[in-house]
């Protein structure tokens, strides 16, 4: 049987007899206190997995920002664009969230 790391947004979605992965669980990414205002800059245009890498040292939590700024990024590649504002997560609470 397939399962998925703690940090992929997969990770909570159910696997069916069959194989198949079932209807996504979305994996929600919640507001903290202090999660950083952050302004895209150029070199992360359409790239949320190089902007995933440098603040969290892997690529595999690029989702994570679409999942705390639902309200503004509905694509993940496309609407990460140069001079959006977005929420980003403090590393700690980030791995505290997803168990990593």
């Amino acid at each position: 049987m397939a399962s998925y790391e703690n940090t992929s947004p997969w990770f909570s979605t159910t696997i069916a007899q069959n194989q198949y992965l079932d209807i996504l669980q979305i994996r929600p990414v919640p507001a903290e206190d202090d999660d950083i205002l952050y302004v895209v800059q150029p070199q992360y245009a359409y790239r949320p997995d190089l902007l995933a890498y440098d603040l969290y040292g892997t690529q595999k939590l690029w989702w994570v920002f679409s999942q705390r700024n639902m309200d503004i990024i509905k694509d993940p590649i496309n609407d990460l664009l140069p001079g959006v504002e977005i929420y980003l997560p403090k590393g700690p609470n980030l791995s505290k969230l997803l168990g990593i």
